[in-house]
């Protein structure tokens, strides 16, 4: 019975994957090479790097893991992603069939350093990818697995960066639709481009950082004043935009990006946009503490107001805690009075 680990690994530069598979014998396993670009010595070493991880039950299914490693290549120590995963159809076989062993794969990709953390989901979503798709081609494993691998850095790292460069000083209104839950529409744009678009927009807003229920009631907000829909037309050179909007907020922070765009690291930009969600959660937060401080003091509300006003972000957090104390008589009140106030 044998199971299989697949090993990708990608140089410095981030350019490609591969893959590799092991057999198990009664107390122990051996790695089997499915598919690299790494030199024979550096791959050797890979291999006893994630024999060792194996051996000590540190993978667990599904769920990839960062960790540095030292190779013998010019970049030396390098980050390291990896993932251990079976395939779904053979597993249920091999439930049915005692006697049979599922494959189990292991995927590394290798980078410049430890920052692969930041892309730690993109990367175990485009492991359940390529889960289907050993899936769906089983028969031709290594046709289907080498350039899936090899466009990993392409597919889940780069998005960000590619639209940080298509959309320039318009990235204020991207990262203002994101923040405010506004719909947003992609006309005349090529699939990668629509899909870029879409993955910058799910990392840009704050979803899983703010409840559940405010996001959900913010979405259908924002989808009932179908006016505010964001339409990005790309069928020009530079993409435009309609219904767009944005704040001083998102345009001091598409300023960072478009600093950052010189040296065209995707790190760098995945940085800034966690820094750009964390800054807006706690402009959140401070205004929740000052809602709660001017339910009692008139003083306090004015302190409200003063921060809505500097903020640089004021309509859309104006527009998240009204959602969510809603069902709170005092601080509704307080957000009414900071509405009007705002509105004049």
């Amino acid at each position: 019975g044998s199971r299989s680990a697949q090993q990708g690994a990608a140089a410095g530069d981030g350019s490609a994957g591969g893959a590799v598979a092991h057999t198990p014998s009664t107390e122990d396993f051996s790695l089997s090479l499915l598919d690299t670009n790494l030199p024979a010595e550096a791959e050797t070493e890979l291999r006893s790097f994630i024999a060792k991880r194996l051996t000590k039950g540190a993978l667990f299914e599904g769920m990839g893991n960062v960790a540095s490693v030292g190779l013998s290549i010019p970049e030396g120590k390098v980050g390291c992603y990896y993932c251990r995963f079976q395939q779904e159809s053979l597993l249920e076989m091999a439930t049915l069939e005692s006697d049979i062993n599922a494959p189990e794969y292991v995927v590394c990709f290798l980078g410049g350093s430890e920052k692969e953390d930041t892309f730690r989901l993109e990367l175990d979503k485009y492991i359940q990818n390529l889960k289907i798709n050993l899936d769906l081609e089983q028969k031709h494993l290594e046709a289907c697995v080498s350039p899936y691998l090899r466009s990993w850095f392409e597919d889940a790292i780069c998005p960000i960066q590619r639209v940080v460069q298509l959309f320039q000083d318009k990235l204020a209104s991207l990262l203002h639709a994101a923040l405010s839950y506004t719909p947003v529409e992609v006309k005349n744009a090529d699939e990668r481009t629509e899909k870029d678009v879409s993955r910058f927009l799910a990392a840009a807003s704050l979803q899983g950082l703010v409840q559940e229920g405010t996001m959900t009631s913010l979405c259908i907000a924002m989808t009932e004043e179908q006016h505010k829909s964001m339409v990005i037309d790309c069928s020009g050179p530079q993409p435009q935009l309609h219904n767009a909007g944005s704040n001083r907020f998102c345009e001091d922070w598409m300023q960072a990006f478009v600093n950052g765009a010189e040296g065209g690291n995707p790190f760098l930009f995945r940085q800034i946009l966690e820094n750009f969600k964390l800054k807006a959660i706690q402009d959140i937060n401070n205004l929740k503490r000052f809602i709660r401080q001017a339910e009692m003091n008139h003083y306090a509300l004015f302190k409200c107001y003063l921060f809505l006003k500097n903020c640089g972000s004021g309509d859309i957090l104006l527009k998240i805690v009204k959602v969510e104390h809603a069902e709170m008589p005092e601080a509704r009140n307080v957000v009414t009075v900071l509405e009007e106030f705002m509105k004049e």
